[in-house]
């Protein structure tokens, strides 16, 4: 196999084809003992050891997490909710921003270009949810001039895990 290309992260910390290889596993599943995974990418268990808190450190791997199945957890409805603010003054910036992040309801919400000036990504129980987070939230935001929702109908695709190219 072809030696790949390190990767340059942030600091100073350069992904070579190995910290590739333990992402990936990690991606897939990170419950797996330092040993299993050691096993798998083909390392001693205290190198990778090495590896993995070096990653951590590094913020490369930024945290451990569990994903839950919205529709069993009781979350039927999602949302892609497009918002535009009628005058892009700072404090209504930060204000929005700072109470999307407070919102649980609000699993993303990007700061786009085009159209809309935020992409968020919502999730609740129903419909009547739905429309109070609009009503009781969303609506009452300074500044806020237009807001778009998409129902999601179906999920095609939905994946956490990066591309990594080992």
């Amino acid at each position: 196999m072809a030696k790949l290309p390190e990767i340059q992260t942030g600091a100073d910390m350069v992904l070579e084809t190995k910290d590739r290889l333990l992402l990936t596993e990690l991606q897939r599943d990170s419950r797996q003992t330092m040993q299993e995974l050691a096993e798998r990418v083909g390392m001693s268990t205290s190198a990778c050891w090495r590896r993995v808190k070096a990653l951590e450190a590094d913020g490369v791997i930024s945290r451990y997490t569990v994903i839950v199945d919205p529709r069993k957890a009781g979350f039927e409805l999602s949302s892609m909710v497009h918002v535009s603010l009628a005058r892009h003054e700072q404090k209504n910036v930060e204000h929005f921003v700072r109470e999307v992040s407070r919102h649980p309801e609000v699993l993303e919400c990007f700061a786009t270009s085009g159209e809309a000036d935020f992409h968020m990504r919502v999730v609740v129980e129903d419909m009547d949810a739905y429309n109070r987070f609009l009503d009781d939230f969303v609506f009452k935001l300074p500044g806020v001039s237009q807001v778009r929702s998409n129902i999601v109908l179906k999920e095609v695709k939905w994946d956490t895990a990066l591309p990594f190219r080992n």
